[in-house]
């Protein structure tokens, strides 16, 4: 359980560094400091979007997943296992081989509408969770070993509800250092969002590829058990 928890925690680490939702609660906190207003309606309203879908994605994969384990009276085998281990691992370096597209084209048609109805930022994040979660890679890895697990822990929508926190607290730390206004905060929050954006994707690549490797490696270590 304890190399579960640990495992799960370094994926959501990796999904905290999203360089698009920090863009975005960037992009809140500069229109509300425009249209003098306090970013954290707006920025907890877009995050809580994301969260709620997240979590609402994670407990109906999990759910389905274990469904059709208890139908199939599935029973996960070394073969099995090396096997998802190497799928997993080639996929996350395949993943690092990508280009990432951090961009944001098109942002400012939502300023308008959001900036008289907050709230409507939910129903984006909401709507962004839809299009990301599904092909977050970190996550559904995450979720894949958290649905090996026989019995399932009987606290498993918890760990995926404090998975999806923890993958929101760098853009939730950006919103709340935006409501801070000593100068320490002030700089702390431009060093934070440029070293996200700047550096974000990169150590991201990295720690797929670092995953990948460990992953493949312990699949082949053990090539006996994949025949």
């Amino acid at each position: 359980m304890g190399v579960l928890l640990i495992t799960l925690l370094g994926f959501a680490v990796l999904d905290a560094l999203d360089v698009l939702l920090v863009a975005i609660t960037t992009a809140v906190v500069a229109d509300s400091r425009l249209t003098r207003r306090s970013p954290v309606v707006s920025g907890l309203s877009f995050l809580g979007g994301v969260f709620v879908v997240s979590v609402a994605f994670g407990v109906v994969t999990v759910l389905g997943i274990d469904f059709l384990v208890r139908l199939f009276d599935f029973q996960l085998t070394p073969l099995q296992r090396y096997w998802g281990e190497l799928l997993i691992g080639v996929v996350l370096l395949v993943v690092a081989a990508l280009p990432m597209d951090t961009t944001m084209r098109g942002s400012g048609r939502w300023v308008q509408p959001v900036r008289r109805y907050p709230w409507l930022l939910g129903v984006f994040g909401f709507t962004l969770g839809l299009a990301k979660v599904p092909t977050s890679v970190p996550y559904l890895a995450a979720l894949a070993l958290l649905s090996a697990q026989r019995p399932l822990p009987v606290v498993w929508p918890l760990i995926v509800a404090g998975y999806c926190a923890i993958a929101l607290l760098v853009p939730l730390l950006v919103l709340a250092l935006a409501t801070r206004r000593t100068p320490r905060a002030r700089k702390v929050y431009r060093v934070l969002v440029r070293g996200v954006i700047r550096f974000g994707p990169p150590v991201v690549r990295v720690l797929f590829v670092v995953f990948g490797v460990i992953l493949v490696v312990d699949a082949l270590v053990h090539a006996s058990q994949l025949w």
